[in-house]
């Protein structure tokens, strides 16, 4: 007798734990049923308006719900940073679950202080500044707007170069590899508080700006110079 009321106990403790650690991915598929399902269709197939999901991994999920990316506030919007809408343990649940949904990448986990910050600025001029400008401070483009890069975390950054969010191209490991990964990395976070040593960075805009505001300034100046002169002549 008493083996016959252990077996069902047994049973019952190991669907407990089952459940326990199925949880995540179940409140995932909920969360995802709730917000994503009519854009994304079921189990993330995709739809007329939106993409699939299949083997998106679980990178671009954690991409563009940690930036407030997704959920869009209206189709055809371009996606841009804005409050996120998920707490932490929300956002876990419906990564995995997208994660779930094929054989995807996992996000990344860069290394920046591995990287070379000349290299990093190097490979950011030559990939990335065309939009974002050599400062990372974004830009305008032909139907976009490239943002800054101020907020972005290493992981987003990195989750960003591999994905090509929008109209961004994305970057493969052959066109980047990890270790320039990490050097763009480093050099963008370098570029969050550039080191402006003994002069006036005016929101690190640019030299061509940043020269016009100076012959701007030395123009007025010149100007005042004048008026106090002419005035201190003595006039005949």
């Amino acid at each position: 007798m008493p083996a016959v009321v252990r077996a069902p106990r047994l049973a019952l403790l190991v669907l407990l734990v089952a459940g326990v650690a199925a949880t995540p991915a179940q409140q995932g598929k909920s969360l995802f049923g709730a917000h994503c399902l009519s854009c994304h269709g079921g189990n993330g197939a995709g739809t007329s308006r939106a993409p699939s999901l299949r083997n998106v991994g679980a990178r671009a999920a954690d991409f563009y719900l940690r930036t407030g990316y997704m959920p869009l506030p209206h189709l055809g919007l371009q996606p841009r940073r804005s409050r996120v809408l998920f707490d932490e343990s929300q956002i876990r649940a419906l990564v995995a679950y997208v994660a779930s949904l094929g054989n995807g990448p996992a996000v990344p986990k860069p290394h920046p202080e591995r990287g070379n910050l000349s290299a990093g600025q190097h490979l950011f001029s030559t990939h990335c500044a065309g939009c974002h400008q050599i400062a990372a401070q974004g830009g305008v483009v032909t139907g976009a707007i490239p943002p800054p890069l101020e907020d972005a975390t290493d992981v987003q950054i990195a989750e960003a170069v591999r994905i090509g969010p929008y109209v961004m191209p994305s970057f493969s490991k052959k066109a980047i590899s990890d270790r320039e990964l990490d050097s763009i990395v480093r050099y963008v976070d370098w570029a969050k508080h550039p080191d402006n040593r003994g002069g006036w960075a005016i929101g690190d805009i640019g030299p061509v700006p940043e020269g016009l505001v100076t012959w701007f300034i030395a123009a007025a100046a010149l100007v005042g110079l004048c008026v106090v002169i002419g005035k201190r002549l003595p006039h005949g």
